[in-house]
This record gives structure tokens, C-alpha cells and sequence, in this order.
């Protein structure tokens, strides 16, 4: 009945979000067959610092809200301290950053620089001040609600994307005298990227302030020292988390092999890493519902058994999401540009990492309900050092491919870790062998799409189609329990 309630929240917070990331993911060929590798270089150096700057700004309040609305039993201090705090340091960053947006952006070495700096101060700063609200929502389990405001974020994002790349220009080539000459700049190029982006946070902002009402002038100086002794270590996590995501992305501009090609290589890292979004929009998905549903199950005496069979149904989804990218890669590089389609041997390995950072989620759920969030710090502090270490001596030689190795390496290395730490002090029974026998035969099941070279397409695509099938009839056959909840549904 738990594993249920959880499926049903994955979906309801996760469907809305997913179709709507999805048609976000469209604007991937946009942008890579509007913009070349070396102009769609900016827009990913410039997500990546984003990316970094959330975790930093927010510093793990999101999980330490959902644990101190647990401990103090829903009382509403909780929210007031947290939105209070998240306030006082935003309004600190936002200043720093108008304020010296020009010496920013020269250091950058493009242009536009600085303006896009003061854009990205802004759009920060609301998405930073949304996200306790929006903890609230899940905590209030208004799942509709905040599902329905993650959408119209993204709707309205690829709404201006449109309206600016593909509309204006078209429209003005054909009305020179159009009042639209007043707003659009064609020299502004991925500039417009970013507007949509500032415009959309700015509408979310807006939508959230019924949350407010929540809000009041009670500031807990108590509960705020005890919030942040929980949350330093989560921020610290969560910092050497991103890290490992996203460092790949800033360096690659300053080791790859050859600099003249450095942006147009981080391009096409960056489009093809977007492919994975299938496997990455799942976790977050499962991320959004699973995260509330562990604190929840945290004093239950079938606690280790739940988690165990979360883990197991979790890679199996995984695996199936892994088979069908990559057995249909060469349809799902048509999404990207021509000129970026010389990185489809990176999307597997990406895809693989992405899955295994699902699993380190999962691995980590025992140090958040016992408390021991400085075991998650260590942790991605050690997958930091693999990150800063791989991406050094790899990306000199061996440019994006290396930065790939280099992720899918830092999440094994964390999972390792993390799994072995957690059986010592919170045992699971997680059903390692299978989890490793899925995996496994993922890679294997692959590897004749990726290095035979077929006599035709169809063959091709009619051996994917196998696969993919018979994984599904294998699996329910492998796990009765999963066979018996799918037949009950029905």
C-alpha cells in the first residue's frame, strides 16, 4: 500500500513536470539548429554556474524543512524561519551580483557578459525564494498545485523561446514597419534565451504568492541554529553533489585539447548531454515523491524492507528507460543539429551515470532520517575530489569524452561508497545481485546496437524492439510482487 501511495505521487508529481520538461527538451533542436556548437557553448557554461549558485543560495533548506516540519510536527515556525533565512542571504546575493555584473562578465571573455550576469541574478533569486514555498506544497501534498506551477514555468519559458527565436524573426523578415522592431534585437541571439527564462521565473514568483499567507514575522533564532547544524552539511552535500555534475561543464572550456574549439566543443557536450533528459527527468521525478515518503517511513519497523523494494523497482524502471535511448540512439540524435551529432558516443555513458545517480539517492536515504547528513557531506566531497581529479588529468586528452568517463565514474564511486557506509550503520537488504544482473544486462543487451554494424535500419530497429519487450516480460516474471500490483491495477 506504501510502494502504491509512492507510485501515485511519482506520478502526479512527476507527469506534469515530465511532459512539460519534455516539450522544454524540444527546444533542444531549436537552440542546436538555430545557434551553432560554439553560441549553444555559452548557454551551457552559463546553466552550469546556475546550477551551482542554487545549491549554494538555497544550502540544503529544502531537505532540512521537510526534516524539521517531521520533528516539530508541522509547526508553521518552521516555514516562517526557513523563508526568513532563504530571504536575508538572497537579498545579499542579488545586490552582489547587479552590483558587479560588468567585472563578472569581463572575466567571462564574450560579449553581452555582464548583462546576462544581472539576468541570472534575477532569475535566481525568484527561483531561490520559490522553493520553500513550493516545499510547502509537497509537505501540504497540494501535489496539483505544484505540479500545475512547474508547468506553466516551463510553458511559459518555451513560450517566449518561440516567440523570440522562431516568430520574431520570421514575422519582421516579412513587416519591417512591425512594432515588433521596438522589442527584438536580432543581435541578441541566445541572448533571448535567457529573457525567456527571467520572464518564466518572474511569472512562477508571481503564482507562489498565495504561499505567503503562510508566512509570518516569527523568526526562531533557536530553531535556526538547529536547522543549520542539519543543513551545512546537506548544503556542503549537495555542493560537492553539483559538483559532480556540473564541473565537467566549466572546465571543459579551460582543458579541453585544443582552446580555439573550447566553446564549440562545450556546445555539443552540452546538447548531447541533454539527451539524457529521459533518464534524468524520472529521478527527478521520483526524487520530487520519494524524498517526503522516506522521512515518513523513517519509524516504521518495515522501514529497511520498503526502501529495499523502492531500490529494486527503481533500477528496473531505470533499466528499461537505459534500453529504449540507447537501442533507438540513432533516432534520438535527430533532436540535436548535424554539427552536434559527432558526440552521440557520449549519450550511453551519460545515460548510465544519470542512472546510477538515481541509485546514490536511493543509497542515501539512511544518513537523512538518522540524522547523519555529515555522512552525505564526506561522501560527495569524496565524488568531488574523483570529479576534480578525472576532469584534470582526462579532459586534456580526451576533451568531452573524458568529462563523461569522468561522471559516470564519480556516481559509481558514490554509490560504492555510500552502500557499503550504509550497511554498517543503517542495514538494508538491498537485493545487490539482481540490482548488479539488471545493469549488467542492460550494457550487454546494448552493446550489439552500438558496435555491429547493421545491414539495414530495420533489423536494427526490430532488434530494439525485442529487446525492449522482452526485458519488460522478463522482469515481471523476475519479480511477482511487481506482476501482482500491475494486475490488481488493472
Amino acid at each position: 500500500m506504501q510502494l502504491k501511495s509512492l507510485a501515485k505521487q511519482t506520478v502526479i508529481y512527476g507527469l506534469p513536470s515530465i511532459v512539460g520538461r519534455f516539450l522544454n527538451f524540444l527546444l533542444v533542436p531549436l537552440y542546436t539548429y538555430t545557434f551553432a556548437p560554439g553560441e549553444y557553448g555559452i548557454v551551457t557554461e552559463l546553466y552550469a554556474y546556475v546550477a551551482l549558485l542554487l545549491v549554494l543560495l538555497t544550502y540544503g533548506m529544502e531537505t532540512t524543512f521537510f526534516r524539521f516540519m517531521q520533528k516539530y510536527k508541522q509547526d508553521p515556525k518552521v516555514y516562517s524561519t526557513s523563508v526568513w533565512s532563504i530571504a536575508a542571504t538572497t537579498s545579499v546575493f542579488l545586490c552582489c551580483a547587479l552590483l558587479f555584473r560588468n567585472d563578472i562578465g569581463m572575466r567571462m571573455g564574450y560579449d553581452n557578459a555582464g548583462r546576462y550576469i544581472a539576468w541570472f541574478g534575477i532569475i535566481l533569486s525568484c527561483d531561490v525564494m520559490a522553493s520553500i514555498p513550493f516545499c510547502l506544497l509537497r509537505e501540504q501534498n497540494k501535489a496539483g498545485r505544484f505540479a500545475l506551477l512547474k508547468s506553466l514555468n516551463i510553458i511559459v519559458n518555451i513560450f517566449f523561446n518561440l516567440f523570440f527565436i522562431v516568430f520574431c524573426p520570421k514575422w519582421i523578415a516579412t513587416h519591417p514597419a512591425s512594432w515588433l522592431t521596438w522589442i527584438y534585437n536580432s543581435e541578441m541571439g541566445v541572448g533571448y534565451i535567457f529573457i525567456s527564462n527571467l520572464i518564466a521565473s518572474l511569472f512562477t514568483f508571481i503564482c507562489l504568492l498565495p504561499q505567503w499567507r503562510y508566512l509570518r514575522l516569527a523568526f526562531s533564532t533557536k530553531m535556526w541554529r538547529e536547522m543549520m547544524l542539519y543543513t551545512l552539511p546537506v548544503m556542503i552535500w549537495g555542493l560537492a553533489g553539483i559538483i559532480n555534475g556540473t564541473l565537467d561543464r566549466i572546465l571543459l572550456k579551460y582543458l579541453t585539447p585544443d582552446p580555439s574549439t573550447a566553446m564549440e566543443q562545450l556546445g555539443i557536450y552540452g546538447a548531447c548531454y541533454k539527451l539524457s533528459i529521459v533518464m534524468t527527468l524520472f529521478v527527478q521525478a521520483f526524487r520530487y515523491a520519494a524524498e517526503p515518503f522516506f522521512f515518513k517511513q523513517m519509524d516504521s519497523g518495515e522501514a529497511p524492507v520498503t526502501y529495499a523494494k523502492v531500490m529494486r523497482y527503481f533500477v528496473i524502471a531505470c533499466t528499461f528507460i537505459y534500453l529504449v535511448c540507447v537501442l533507438f540512439l540513432d533516432q534520438l540524435m535527430y533532436f540535436i543539429g548535424a554539427d552536434y551529432r559527432q558526440g552521440a558516443d557520449i549519450v550511453p555513458i551519460l545515460l548510465m551515470a544519470n542512472l546510477f545517480l538515481g541509485v546514490f539517492f536511493n543509497l542515501s536515504v539512511w544518513y537523512k532520517i538518522s540524522d547523519k547528513t555529515y555522512v552525505g557531506m564526506y561522501v560527495s566531497l569524496v565524488g568531488a575530489a574523483v570529479t576534480i581529479g578525472m576532469n584534470c588529468l582526462l579532459i586534456p586528452h580526451f576533451g568531452y569524452h573524458g568529462a563523461a568517463w569522468t561522471v559516470l565514474a564519480c556516481y559509481v564511486v558514490l554509490s560504492v561508497i555510500s552502500y557499503l557506509w550504509g550497511q554498517k550503520c543503517y542495514p538494508v537488504p538491498y537485493p545487490v545481485k539482481r540490482i548488479f544482473l539488471y545493469l549488467l544486462s542492460a550494457v550487454v543487451l546494448c552493446l550489439p546496437s552500438l558496435w555491429i554494424s547493421w545491414p539495414c535500419r530495420a533489423l536494427k530497429l526490430v532488434y530494439g524492439g525485442v529487446v525492449c519487450i522482452g526485458f519488460i516480460l522478463v522482469a515481471l516474471k523476475a519479480e511477482p510482487e511487481l506482476r501482482g500490483a500491475l494486475r490488481h491495477r488493472s
